[in-house]
């Protein structure tokens, strides 16, 4: 009986690390994603103001 409970416990506080684990990863994974798709709209608007000066001075 007392192993049976053990085991229980170990499995059920597993539970609680894996599940504590798996949301600070979801939580990088989120941020990283958010500051990419800044980066990339910053990117999309640095090219799209950059566009009409690099055709000016352009000599071809």
């Amino acid at each position: 009986m007392g192993r049976i409970l053990l085991i229980a416990v170990a499995a059920v506080v597993g539970f609680f690390i894996l599940g504590a684990v798996l949301g600070f990863l979801f939580n990088v994974l989120k941020w990283v994603l958010i500051l990419g798709l800044i980066a990339v709209a910053v990117a999309g608007v640095l090219k799209l103001t950059r566009s009409g000066e690099s055709r000016s001075h352009n000599p071809y």
